[in-house]
């Protein structure tokens, strides 16, 4: 049966009006509007506090707005001081922290800082203020400081600094306030390298105990990674001058958690920051938001953006503190700024520039691919796009239209492939826009949250996770590229009614064909996504040892004929990744080995199928033998060779192609032993590492001398080894070898499964000949970053290798040669 995407409509809107409430524009400009009239209000009852005078034991009146009520505050003394006059010169109230911002919530705390030039009656004048305070029910933070005491105080205490680099006059002396001001930022900033760095480990360890706002079910708004403290905390770089201040989408995201505490704390009447579930409706309904679920993903929005600006900040305080450590040891105080920083090449239209990746100069903007290739070599590279690369793509990069092209396809396959570093990389497309402008499914699932405590993230972060466990996973499967795609896809369908796997194996069929998948596998995506949780759910709810079982497993993975043994691993790698992304409740030893078993019994019960025989040169291939028996066709990014067949002839070609900085992605090696040692037919497909394709007249002249003996590549490319600098990159999985036994009647057969790299065939083939192995046929492609190659190997005698002491020792060659 076809099944059909439900209809547009059937979607709940994001945000409607509230009853009673008004739009969500309305019921947060009422929010801003009550903080600042509560600010003013403040302002005026503080000033009048100290120039006011005030009968003995008189009460304060609580002034408008301006309290959170009786019995909300922390209290105090129940009494008010004598005193009052002007205030003298030499003093100065000031606010710190929130109401210095003017940002005050009902439940927020008021900080103040009584200032003064070392009156003696000070004390006097501080309790005109701090017990009117706390009789009006405020929470109330109090110092009283000389300038020189606060700004020691600062010097030595983190959130003092913090807060007095906000300070704010309310009233007194203007000259003494623009002191404190002045000496603050001159301290911080001078300071710096050894404020920002302890700042950066108060970060961490603070995002490490309140965990990420944007995935938490009940977040603290202000504490968490993402939240209303790290606005306050880059305002505080920025004022270091190491930073540029937050941008606006980063003010618009801070105003809007500010709008949600203000409604929170109004809603519940306490202090507390944390948004528990069931506060949640209260807070959407005050806020005129739909619901709660809108609510999450509203926040969810916010910090993620809030997020991604921070970690772009903090590598910018790393990038400053290394440039001036190298400053103080080259003894001067330029270093390495004067020097320049050196751009190297990390993949075809992508350079490494000061720790991140930018367009190189002569990068095609025209070019497709080109986004998701400078995505795929920062991912793999280990290292993060930078955030005006990224706009600028997004502003000017053409994108793939459906199908899209291989080269795409190939990019976003590598770029899922590098496994958790390609989370960062994925969020930084995505706060550009360009994750779903190149996937438009994927707006339904963007912040979704899940209100199943066993999951930590939301629906789009749990996909990007999945796929990046399942790149530790890509040896385990034949097809890696299928696994890393269906990851990605495999709850896609969360964002349309009905059962979450239904939907999602259509979407999965039809982003599939937009990817430009062939129809059989985009058929294996549709069943992957359709049954990715058939081998959880049948493993721990069902009787394995029931023969019924088991064949419930074999009958949904034989949807796609032929693939059935192929969609069984990859269910299995699947389950796997999808259980460590959910959380730990949801994976454990137990059930990681339920599913191993049942998978185990299921891929016994599907009947063996065998590789598919040797193929034959074709006539076209055999033509292109000359009188001369030896044949070179260069044509774009296809390298036919036909040349009369010799130990050793697919490797040797494959290193001229990496002395060209070609990229093998796909061989075809073909015999034809029609008379004395007959005809090799090798067919390549290679691309660029980067830059600009190789001139076709000298790889096709180096081809020939290598096919007349007179080209020593072992040599070249070991000299080209050695003038390369490495870079340490990405942890990938270790390479595979498997000697896959009664595959072939002719020949053995041996599948490699490694990270792609420069030289792999090269050294794959020379380690095989290195044993007195014939490679007598060959298919390799690169999947992404992923190699599957497989070859059939004979002996000197043209006979299968059987001997299991010596198969040991090939694997072992190949493994070697790898790693």
């Amino acid at each position: 049966m076809t099944l059909a995407r439900p209809p547009a409509g059937d979607q709940a809107p994001e945000a409607a009006p509230a009853d009673g409430h008004g739009t969500p524009e309305s019921a947060r400009a009422a929010l801003a509007a009550a903080r600042a009239s509560r600010a003013d209000d403040l302002d005026r009852w503080l000033t009048s506090l100290l120039t006011t005078p005030r009968p003995h034991n008189a009460h304060a009146p609580v002034p408008a707005n301006g309290a959170d009520g009786p019995g909300t505050g922390s209290g105090g003394p129940a009494r008010s001081q004598g005193g009052g006059g002007a205030l003298p010169d030499g003093v100065a109230l000031v606010a710190v922290g929130s109401h210095a911002r003017r940002e005050l919530t009902p439940g927020g705390d008021l900080d103040l800082v009584l200032l003064h030039r070392g009156l003696a009656g000070v004390a006097a004048i501080a309790d005109q203020v701090w017990y009117p305070v706390w009789d009006s029910g405020l929470r109330l933070d109090h110092s009283v400081r000389t300038v020189h005491e606060a700004r020691t105080v600062a010097r030595g205490d983190m959130k003092a600094a913090l807060g007095l680099l906000s300070a704010r006059r309310i009233a007194g002396d203007h000259a003494l306030v623009d002191e404190l001001r002045a000496a603050v930022l001159t301290d911080w900033r001078a300071d710096a390298p050894v404020r920002l760095p302890e700042l950066s480990a108060m970060c961490r360890e603070r995002w490490e105990t309140q965990g990420e706002l944007a995935f938490l079910l009940e977040p603290d708004l202000k504490e968490a990674h993402g939240g209303l403290r790290d606005v306050h905390i880059m305002h505080a770089v920025a004022a270091s001058w190491v930073a540029s201040a937050p941008d606006g989408r980063v003010r618009a995201a801070h105003d809007l958690l500010l709008d949600i505490r203000h409604a929170l704390h109004e809603v519940t009447g306490r202090s507390s920051d944390k948004l528990v579930l069931q506060e949640q409706e209260a807070v959407a309904h005050a806020l005129g938001l739909l619901d709660a679920d809108v609510l999450l993903r509203t926040i969810a929005e916010a910090a993620r953006t809030i997020t991604y600006a921070g970690s772009h900040l903090w590598r910018r305080v790393d990038r400053v503190g290394r440039r001036r450590g190298a400053a103080r040891r080259d003894g001067d105080g330029h270093g390495s700024e004067r020097r320049g920083v050196e751009r190297r090449p990390v993949g075809d239209g992508a350079v490494e520039h000061d720790g991140e990746v930018v367009l190189a100069r002569n990068a095609d903007l025209n070019d497709p691919a080109l986004v998701l290739r400078l995505a795929a070599s920062a991912a793999q590279a280990g290292l993060p796009p930078a955030p005006a690369t990224v706009a600028r793509l997004a502003e000017r990069a053409v994108l793939p239209r459906s199908p899209w092209p291989a080269e795409a396809r190939d990019a976003l396959v590598a770029l899922l492939g590098a496994g958790p570093a390609a989370i960062a990389v994925w969020e930084a497309l995505d706060q550009a826009g360009l994750i779903v402008r190149l996937l438009p499914d994927w707006e339904r699932v963007r912040n979704r949250p899940q209100r199943n405590p066993v999951h930590r993230f939301t629906v789009d972060r749990h996909l990007v996770e999945t796929a990046a466990g399942a790149a530790a996973l890509t040896r385990e499967v034949a097809r890696p590229d299928l696994l890393l795609v269906g990851a990605l896809l495999h709850d896609i369908g969360k964002g349309w009614p009905g059962d979450h796997s239904t939907s999602g194996a259509v979407v999965a069929r039809d982003i599939g064909a937009r990817l430009g998948f062939p129809e059989d596998d985009v058929r294996v995506l549709e069943t992957l996504v359709r049954h990715h949780l058939l081998l959880p759910e049948t493993a721990t709810r069902r009787d394995i040892d029931d023969p019924v079982t088991v064949q419930t497993v074999t009958a949904a993975v034989s949807e796609v004929p032929g693939r059935e043994r192929e969609i069984l691993d990859l269910l299995a790698a699947l389950a796997i990744a999808d259980g460590g992304a959910t959380g730990p409740a949801a994976w454990g030893a137990w059930k990681a080995g339920l599913v191993a078993e049942l998978a185990r019994r299921a891929a016994a019960a599907l009947s063996g199928g065998t590789l598919p025989p040797v193929p034959a040169p074709a006539p076209d291939h055999l033509a292109l033998s000359r009188h001369d028996g030896a044949a070179v066709r260069v044509t774009g990014s296809r390298i036919t060779i036909a040349a009369p067949d010799r130990t050793g002839l697919l490797w040797r070609a494959a290193g001229v192609l990496a002395l060209h900085r070609l990229a093998v992605k796909t061989a075809r090696t073909m015999s034809s032993l029609d008379g004395e040692g007959g005809t090799a037919v090798l067919d390549f497909t290679a691309v660029p590492e980067y830059g600009t394709p190789p001139d076709p007249a000298g790889l096709e002249a180096d081809l020939r001398r290598m096919l007349a003996g007179r080209l020593d590549v072992a040599a070249r490319l070991e000299r080209r080894a050695r003038s390369v600098r490495t870079r340490p990159g990405i942890t990938v999985p270790p390479p595979r070898v498997m000697i896959l036994e009664d595959a072939s009647r002719t020949a053995t057969v041996i599948e490699v499964r490694a990270h792609d790299g420069p030289g792999l065939l090269w050294r794959v083939g020379q380690a095989l000949g290195s044993c007195g192995l014939q490679i007598r046929a060959a298919q390799v492609d690169t999947l992404g970053a992923e190699a599957v190659d497989v070859f059939y190997v004979v002996d000197e005698q043209g006979r299968p290798p059987e001997d299991a002491a010596g198969l040991a020792a090939v694997r072992e060659e190949v493994l070697a040669a790898l790693r």
